[in-house]
């Protein structure tokens, strides 16, 4: 009788794989204005800094589509993991030893973007193809690592730079770095399962001509946009609302933000086997729009923090749920499906932020006017899940 399979190791490393996501999506920009400070570089040439980690993440998305499933979840994965570590590790070196600094930067943060952009596509579909029950639960646990991940970024990086100064900067690339090289170990010798059978796997022609696929796009950029746009505006909008520091309002407000999104999917992980979660989702799309609303109209500074932060809270089911009942209707769609719906989310990542900025700038530099026009976002999330719940019942009474 062979040995039993030990799948809770594949669940920690795709726990640190996502924990590795988040550093290498939320480190650099907390040194932003220190290689302004240290290596001249302008703040035009900094903001391309996050437009090539996210344009990187989208191609290597496009790309997993065909390329996984010949190559092999655990070759494609180790990947991500080398990838993510060596791209940290680079910025403690190659900033320093290339004759332009800004360069050594860009070419780390490419490194480790590709690694990012496989871990977003790779690792719900290793968890998806586990043996687990209550999927649904287990996919919400999983993406909660990432809002840890997040918050241990900005609460152990701050930390460490009152403690021994911010010139100490490269001593935190490095220490980040061994998480994700640690868990190369890990990918290399946990357990992981085909999540479709050879052969059996919807081609993405099949999913093109599939309606309820273009719903599930519809509903990652949804998600994608809901997430990011407050997210990445969560400590401007601190900032300029309480007009507090920075470190203040990283922590009040992305760092908030964080903790309660992973409260959320939490919660679900824990409790979620009990309910719904298409109703789930309705309840947590029309939460993101009062959170919006509050945001965007109140007079009170404190208010509207209050309101940033708890749409971490209402947003937190979205991206793992929208990707579970994806799974659940389309359950032969295969790496080419998750690599799609990564991609739609990235999409709605990289719409909802610009939106909210290009809004407020036309509103005379008025962040709460571009928060107010993100309202859109949950609106269009909460009628697509609808329509989604009328197609599991319909498909239910002809059973």
């Amino acid at each position: 009788m062979g040995m039993e399979k030990n799948y809770k190791k594949t669940q920690l490393a795709c726990y640190l794989g996502f924990v590795t996501q988040a550093i290498c999506a939320n480190f650099v920009p907390l040194l932003f204005i220190t290689f302004h400070n240290t290596y001249d570089i302008t703040f035009g040439d900094l903001a391309l800094v996050s437009t090539c980690f996210f344009v990187t993440q989208l191609v290597v998305d496009f790309l997993c589509a065909g390329i996984v499933d010949k190559l092999g979840y655990r070759v494609c994965v180790i990947a991500a993991e080398i990838t993510s570590g060596i791209g940290l590790a680079g910025l403690a070196v190659l900033p320093d030893i290339l004759p332009v600094p800004f360069w050594g930067i860009l070419v780390c943060v490419f490194i480790y973007a590709v690694g990012s952009g496989l871990t977003e596509v790779l690792v719900s579909p290793i968890v998806e193809a586990c043996p687990f029950e209550n999927k649904d639960t287990m996919m919400s646990l999983l993406h909660s690592f990432y809002c840890w991940g997040w918050v241990g970024v900005v609460l152990c990086s701050t930390v460490f730079f009152t403690v021994f100064g911010i010139e100490k900067w490269r001593i935190m690339a490095l220490i980040w770095s061994i998480i994700p090289l640690y868990n190369i170990y890990n990918f290399a010798t946990c357990p992981i399962e085909p999540l479709v059978e050879d052969g059996k796997s919807m081609t993405m022609l099949e999913l093109f001509k599939t309606k309820a696929f273009w719903i599930f796009i519809v509903l990652m950029i949804c998600a994608g946009s809901s997430e990011i746009a407050m997210g990445q505006w969560a400590s401007a909008f601190a900032e300029s609302a309480l007009h507090v520091s920075k470190t203040v309002g990283d922590l009040a407000g992305p760092c908030g933000f964080a903790v309660f999104m992973g409260i959320s999917r939490l919660l679900y992980g824990k409790f979620g086997e009990t309910v719904d979660l298409t109703i789930f989702m309705m309840a947590s799309g029309l939460m993101c729009l009062v959170c919006y609303l509050v945001a965007g109209l109140a007079a009170i500074p404190w208010v509207g923090l209050i309101g940033c932060a708890l749409c971490g809270f209402s947003v937190g089911i979205m991206w793992p749920g929208s990707i579970s009942i994806s799974s659940q209707i389309l359950p032969t769609g295969g790496t080419a499906m998750f690599a799609l719906l990564a991609l739609a989310g990235d999409v709605g990542g990289a719409v909802g932020p610009a939106i909210i900025g290009n809004i407020s700038e036309k509103a005379a530099n008025n962040l709460q006017a571009g928060v107010l026009a993100g309202i859109g976002f949950p609106i269009v999330l909460v009628i697509s899940v609808f329509y989604i719940r009328m197609f599991l019942t319909a498909r239910k009474d002809k059973c």
